[in-house]
């Protein structure tokens, strides 16, 4: 939030803010995959440990450079840029390291608390950056360079270990020949190889959206004020799909979840053409954005549950680009589709493009018969990758 204020303030445009907005995606997507091969490789603790310090640092040469009246936009150009490349790297750590900090049964919960926290934020973040924003230009980049510090050392108080122990071998591999082993084993899992690409499919819609709800709003004589409600509306949706992400995951198997989540979203975007009101709209964001974090938690406890910890980083960081570059590709596109067709008909674009995806995956007899995310024992995934590579 604090970022494109920064540059705004700097150069007068907002076209550089939205580069240098980019350029945290654009990070993710170079980055992404070397950074599941680094997560294997290397001790992943140490690895959050150092992203910590170093976005600690970051954010702090930021409020440095301001204070002395140096603050220039070459600097603001690489500090998103290695941000977004430790952002990438503690991400992609981060969820690799969640089994081994909580069991099986635990998974799905501890990524419910995940949805909830990041919905929050979603909530409370914005108004807060602004309010720190209005106390002086800087202050949201020292208040962060605190949360990280805080970060870096909580993390080193814990003794879990956030990974198995295993040989150094592939420290010694290609780092192409690693990313190959980590999608060869995603494209051999049926089930997650198939999910991810919907969801791939689905962010190319998402990131098409947000341009096209703003443009909506607008149409209806929003003011920014309402526009932010309509978002927030969206974000209060996901808070609420989040808290009860862990019961419905533990409840109802994951391709049952997959298909409501698709055919529920299929039903409710193409009402986004139909709100005669901001209120509305704020309504239906609501409505849509209700199960998308519990399809998230069960497919991420199922993923998780199911990959070998040393191939973990890799397949994480695999899926990871593949739906960051979809959402990349939604988004660029969204602007173009919106001056060619118009907002109301990409509304009904939209919705037959989600219409078909709930098709294709009520279709899916793999994905039908999946189980509940969570309830596979590491022993009893490893089993299952076995028999599903020598079928294969």
């Amino acid at each position: 939030m604090a970022l494109p204020l920064v540059v705004v303030a700097l150069t007068g445009s907002a076209t550089q803010a939205g580069f240098v907005l980019g350029l945290g995606t654009v990070s993710f997507l170079a980055f992404g995959l070397v950074a599941g091969v680094l997560v294997d490789r290397w001790d992943r603790k140490t690895i959050m440990i150092w992203c910590e310090a170093g976005r600690t640092l970051l954010t702090v040469g930021v409020v440095v450079a301001d204070w002395l009246d140096r603050l220039a936009m070459p600097q603001l150009y690489a500090t998103a840029v290695l941000a977004g490349i430790l952002g990438t790297l503690f991400q992609v750590a981060n969820t690799s390291a969640l089994p081994n900090v909580v069991d099986a049964q635990q998974l799905p919960t501890a990524l419910g608390y995940q949805q909830s926290a990041g919905s929050a934020v979603s909530i409370l973040g914005a108004p807060l950056a602004g309010a720190l924003y209005a106390v002086g230009r800087v202050v949201p980049f020292a208040v962060n360079a605190v949360s990280f510090a805080v970060s870096a050392v909580s993390l080193r108080m814990m003794h879990a270990r956030f990974q198995t122990e295993r040989q150094e071998i592939r420290a010694r591999a290609r780092i192409t020949t690693e990313i190959r082993e980590g999608v060869g084993w995603l494209w051999r899992e049926p089930v997650v190889r198939f999910l991810t690409l919907v969801t791939a499919a689905d962010k190319i819609r998402y990131g098409a959206g947000y341009l096209l709800i703003i443009t909506l709003a607008q149409q209806l004589g929003s003011s920014p004020l309402w526009i932010g409600v309509v978002f927030g509306g969206a974000a209060v949706g996901a808070m609420a799909g989040a808290l009860v992400s862990n019961r419905a995951t533990r409840r109802f198997p994951l391709g049952h979840i997959a298909v409501v989540m698709l055919w529920l979203e299929a039903v409710m975007f193409p009402l986004y053409a139909l709100a005669p009101s901001p209120l509305l709209l704020a309504v239906v964001a609501a409505g849509e954005s209700l199960v998308a974090p519990v399809y998230a938690v069960a497919m991420t406890a199922h993923q998780l549950s199911i990959t070998p910890d040393e191939l973990r980083g890799r397949v994480t960081s695999a899926v990871s680009t593949l739906t960051t570059g979809a959402l990349s590709i939604g988004t660029l596109a969204g602007g173009a589709l919106i001056g060619a067709l118009g907002a109301k008909p990409l509304v009904w674009l939209c919705g037959a493009w989600l219409l078909a995806l709930a098709l294709l995956t009520t279709a899916n007899r793999a994905v039908r018969h999946a189980p509940r995310a969570g309830i596979i024992s590491r022993a009893e995934g490893a089993d299952a990758h076995q028999k599903a590579t020598l079928t294969s």
